[in-house]
């Protein structure tokens, strides 16, 4: 029998209702959450697989109290419970979409009704007012089918956001160069570019078309405006999985337009909420373990989250260097375009300081720095340099791996709930964002057919 490892909370994903739920752990190493509802029986779901010491992991993960969590997420928005303050605030703009993605949290193009841009500056407002200055994201659906949304971008940085993020696939980035023009002068700081591979084939398994030439055309759009791009893989077990390393080798050969690359491992909610084989569930060590033996990476340059719970994302700060996979003759170790730089400290682990800190480290390691400020070659991390050369250096060709690892209705845990930093905002509430997309297996949905 596998080993008790502590009790949680979380809910049935048929009924939703709240449940007392256990971590086991078997000798494998492999980790379960397991949980009864009286109504629709016991279901037990794989989160780790036993890659990466799972204790050691999570050593650093704020336990729920005595009484906490009972409640949670029904009704949710952030209470006085809640163990992070907001680091970024998602808003989502409209429904529309110019896309039919397989997997879509959102629904994306399943509604064609979108709130007024009044509409929307109250809330960014309300946003401001709840939770300080975060980090603002805009999403959908496609945000960027709304023509006012430079005016949206301008009014949040005069409000007082400190960055601004968009959320997209990238089709009107690619073709419309005076609307990147007019998104980089209202002040757009980051886009999020949906990049799932290096072949249309993966585009065509998950998007429903060829992108491949889409998304370049997009960070090509991005580089001339100097708008920091984060790739934003959406990684399926025997579509992508095996293609991380050459993801990461594409990026950093991008930099510095392409400012790191942000991993987010299937979830089965949104437009897929059915219940999901065990092997189909791709975990945050798996993961983290086949980007090393993929790069060569060693694994001791990744640290969990440093502000939400550790089984909830990784962090790698780098540099990325010229690629050597290409050279005569071939590397005899594999090579991704990146030297991981010495971990920093810790950040604080609670509270509105932790959400602070992660915020402030997202936006000096995803913006473009202005060019007066870039190194005008890119020299070896490895070469003698003087302080001023490396930091200078360190500005121009900072790249970051990242990952958030999202919870559905099947494996949510309440613990990690209370430390989410990712806020979504809804009709006056903030919420977490895996509470606010929370999908039961009740609702009726055409789930994806995938590759065996």
């Amino acid at each position: 029998m596998a080993e008790l490892l502590h009790r949680t909370r979380s809910l049935c994903p048929i009924c939703l209702k709240p449940l007392e739920a256990e971590l086991r752990q078997r000798e494998s190493g492999e980790v379960l959450l397991e949980k009864t509802c009286p109504a629709h029986g016991s279901f037990s779901v794989p989160v780790w697989r036993g890659r990466i010491d799972f204790a050691a992991w999570t050593a650093g993960a704020q336990r729920l109290g005595p009484g906490e969590g009972l409640h949670c997420p029904d009704g949710c928005g952030i209470c006085a419970e809640h163990g992070r303050g907001t680091c970024c605030a998602l808003l989502e703009v409209t429904r529309r979409c110019n896309l039919f993605c397989r997997f879509c949290f959102a629904r994306g193009g399943e509604a064609e009704e979108e709130p007024s841009l009044e509409h929307l500056k109250a809330s960014v407002d309300d946003i401001l007012r709840q939770c300080g200055t975060p980090l603002l994201q805009l999403s959908g659906g496609e945000p960027s089918l709304r023509d006012d949304l430079p005016e949206l971008v301008a009014y949040a940085r005069e409000r007082g956001c400190p960055a601004v993020q968009l959320n997209t696939n990238g089709l009107r980035l690619a073709g419309d160069p005076d609307y990147v023009h007019r998104l980089a002068e209202a002040g757009l700081t980051i886009v999020f570019l949906q990049f799932d591979g290096v072949t249309d084939e993966v585009y065509r398994t998950l998007r429903g078309r060829d992108l491949m030439d889409v998304k370049l055309r997009a960070i090509e759009s991005c580089g001339r405006e100097r708008i920091g791009v984060t790739l934003v893989p959406t990684v399926v077990r025997g579509v992508n999985d095996k293609m991380l390393g050459e993801i990461i080798r594409l990026g950093a050969s991008l930099s510095p337009a392409v400012r790191g690359v942000h991993f987010q491992p299937v979830s089965y909610f949104g437009r897929y909420p059915n219940a999901p084989k065990d092997d189909m569930r791709y975990t945050l060590d798996e993961l983290i373990d086949d980007i090393c033996r993929q790069t060569g990476l060693p694994i001791d340059c990744f640290r969990p989250s440093c502000c939400d719970h550790p089984l909830c994302g990784f962090h790698v700060s780098a540099l990325a260097e010229p690629c050597c996979c290409n050279a005569a003759p071939a590397p005899a170790e594999p090579c991704c375009g990146i030297v991981p730089l010495p971990p920093a400290p810790p950040a604080p682990r609670k509270g509105q300081s932790a959400a602070e800190e992660n915020r402030n480290y997202v936006i000096r390691h995803w913006r473009r720095s202005p060019s007066s400020e870039e190194a005008p070659t890119s020299p070896s991390a490895k070469d003698g340099q003087d302080l001023d050369a490396f930091l200078r250096l360190v500005r121009t060709r900072s790249f970051t791996l990242t990952a958030m690892a999202f919870q559905d209705a099947w494996n949510l845990d309440i613990e990690r709930l209370h430390s989410c930093s990712l806020h979504v905002y809804s009709e006056g509430k903030v919420k977490p964002f895996c509470a606010n997309y929370l999908t039961s297996a009740q609702e009726e949905s055409e789930a994806p057919v995938l590759p065996q």
